[in-house]
């Protein structure tokens, strides 16, 4: 009698074993089918303009864009981080051989640059105020970045630079890069309202994922 007791006893132990194995592997199961939350959005994102004109935060080299009526296509992309922000910057290009930079920045709102290159320029940063061609700029930011590039930009696949940027009443922008140990480069900018950019996409749907 004691032997059939001890034999269901442990029978009965064997398949709450096995029921308890059973229940932790559908447990398992539902966890790695459960979805992931959703990504957070901008629930002030002009997302018809985005349809209608393309989204400038999705340029890639390849692209075209054209800006106040001018063509351009996307020759290179740098792409910045520092601390928790993020930007690029394009290098465009015309049919004639015009070159010209194009930031995207989200800060909260869409903000979008169209820079000129000064070469000629003598002033240098950090003043509080620097005046150029006529116009007083006044110290916005100043930092350091990282950078990873595609395309063609003329600077290597990674790497650092110092900025510091000017604004002007308006839409007058003036910004300051120091690439290593290269001189500063000077670049004046223009805000640029959203319906003033146009974007062409020249890839599959599958780019724009």
């Amino acid at each position: 009698m004691n032997g059939t007791v001890a034999y269901l006893v442990t029978a009965v132990g064997c398949l709450v074993g096995v029921a308890g194995v059973v229940v932790a592997l559908v447990a398992l199961r539902r966890t790695k089918q459960r979805p992931s939350a959703p990504t957070a959005t901008d629930p002030f994102r002009d997302h018809d303009a985005d349809a209608l004109r393309g989204d400038p935060r999705r340029l890639r080299p390849g692209d075209l864009v054209e800006i106040r009526q001018v063509t351009y296509a996307v020759r290179g992309s740098l792409h910045l981080t520092e601390g928790g922000w993020s930007w690029a910057e394009h290098l465009l290009d015309t049919a004639d051989g015009t070159k010209r930079w194009l930031s995207v920045e989200e800060d909260p709102d869409l903000e979008l640059v169209l820079w000129t290159a000064e070469p000629a320029a003598t002033v240098t940063p950090g003043p509080a105020t620097v005046d150029f061609d006529g116009r007083r700029y006044r110290s916005d930011e100043s930092g350091q970045a990282r950078w990873t590039a595609t395309g063609t930009t003329g600077l290597a696949p990674t790497g650092s630079v110092r900025y510091h940027d000017y604004t002007a009443s308006g839409e007058a922008r003036l910004s300051f890069e120091k690439y290593g140990d290269a001189d500063w480069e000077v670049a004046r900018g223009e805000l640029l309202r959203r319906p003033e950019v146009m974007v062409y996409p020249q890839a599959g749907p599958e780019k724009m994922g």
